[in-house]
């Protein structure tokens, strides 16, 4: 961003040059031969100060973008959430689990436990955690009827956590959907990587098949080599 300072500087003292000696050269006659260099001078510069202020606003844009969404992360991490009956800010899940949040109506939330199902063990194994948000009030009862107990508890270490604050959730939420220019009743998923930062996010049920594919154990010989490398921010 500097250099592109002092480029633009450059090529304004320039333009300033050439336009000096373009009136020169317009009214005077013997200066007259000039004026085609002095045009073809003036435009060079005309066109590296136009691209270079062009590549300085992207770059401040793309700064301000950066800022804009490291707060918005920031404040993620310090809603607090409950499970295993105590509280926690999100930011103590930082390289321990990979955090997705399920928010919508009491039969959005159910319907999305039901999709994970088959997934449970190799969601587990991901160190996937889901936090149900539900933006109607009515959080759902999960009806778990399995075979074997080791399942249930596996069902429900995975939907173990809930909002320690649902209005601080809410409010959060809807600012991320106002940004997204999402409607605030669409039920939408949000799923963070092992450092923390939002990894992907969508409008409808997470992709729990996807994860699956995409995210790497953390346990075994992969631990720690892929730590936080969850794909694209």
């Amino acid at each position: 961003m500097f250099f592109y300072l002092a480029f633009i500087a450059s090529g304004a003292l320039g333009g300033l040059i050439a336009f000096t000696q373009l009136i020169s050269a317009l009214t005077n006659p013997l200066r007259a031969a000039e004026l085609p260099d002095t045009l073809k001078g003036l435009g060079i510069d005309l066109a590296a100060v136009a691209l270079f202020a062009f590549l300085y606003s992207r770059e401040v844009k793309a700064e301000n973008l950066q800022i804009a969404r490291l707060t918005r992360e920031e404040t993620l991490a310090n809603l607090k959430l409950r499970g295993d009956e105590k509280v926690v800010p999100v930011s103590a899940l930082r390289g321990i689990a990979r955090l997705v949040i399920v928010a919508g109506p009491a039969s959005f939330i159910l319907e999305s436990f039901r999709l994970s199902q088959a997934y449970t063990d190799s969601l587990l194994e991901r160190g996937v955690r889901v936090l149900p948000l539900a933006t109607d009030g009515l959080m759902p009862e999960s009806e778990m009827k399995e075979d074997d107990e080791l399942t249930l508890q596996k069902r429900k270490k995975l939907w173990q956590l809930r909002p320690a604050d649902t209005p601080e959730w809410s409010k959060w939420l809807d600012e991320q959907k106002d940004l997204a220019n999402v409607s605030r009743d669409s039920p939408v998923y949000l799923s963070l990587r092992m450092d923390g930062r939002v990894r992907g996010s969508g409008v409808g049920y997470p992709p729990w098949n996807a994860f699956v594919a995409q995210l790497p154990p953390v346990k075994g010989i992969w631990s720690g080599l892929f730590d936080g490398m969850d794909g694209r921010v």
